[in-house]
């Protein structure tokens, strides 16, 4: 696998070695020790989840707080997505910057995404399949969201506003200067 990382420390773009022939192809999609020796950080994942999705869906920003804090490895298996994440990280020489990446079931690319890190997709196709491991239980206590749309961070998203479709829930998250967030 190839592990590159990203302007944001320690995030990382995972680009999987894929062997194609005729019968179709096959990949390793994670690999513990490689992608420890790659990275220099020790991980340790507790649970996988599954999303479906149609073009548009936009899910997101999300994150959780404190002892809850996950770190995920996320990828598409069927469809396309963008897929951003914020630096939240307060000491962070990059806090409030975004990283944007299409991850595809063609370019099979994965993101690594560290505690610290809110994290939100915009699906490009219709029943696209999402999935990704954390290193955290869910805790609802401890979840919080950024308002995808926030203007300090300046996301460009790649669909329109007027085509995005929404939870309740995340239209109403907060903007990243409010206290309630971090």
């Amino acid at each position: 696998m190839k592990v590159t990382e990203t302007f944001l420390k320690g995030c990382y773009v995972i680009e999987p070695k894929i062997f194609n022939d005729k019968r179709g192809y096959f990949f390793e999609s994670f690999n513990k020790k490689e992608f420890e020796e790659k990275t220099g950080l020790k991980i340790d994942f507790i649970q996988d989840n599954e999303a479906l999705s149609n073009k548009g869906v936009l899910r997101g920003l999300h994150f959780q707080k404190g002892e809850f804090a996950q770190s995920k490895l996320v990828r598409v298996i069927k469809g396309k997505i963008q897929d951003v994440v914020v630096d939240l990280r307060k000491e962070s020489e990059t806090f409030g910057k975004y990283y944007s990446i299409i991850l595809s079931e063609e370019n099979k690319k994965q993101l690594f995404i560290p505690k610290g890190f809110a994290h939100g997709y915009l699906v490009l196709e219709d029943e696209t399949i999402f999935a990704y491991k954390c290193d955290s239980f869910y805790n609802p206590v401890s979840e919080s969201g950024i308002y995808f749309n926030d203007r300090q961070l300046d996301i460009n998203w790649l669909l329109n506003e007027e085509e995005l479709i929404l939870s309740e829930r995340d239209k109403n998250l907060a903007i990243l200067n409010q206290n309630r967030v971090l």
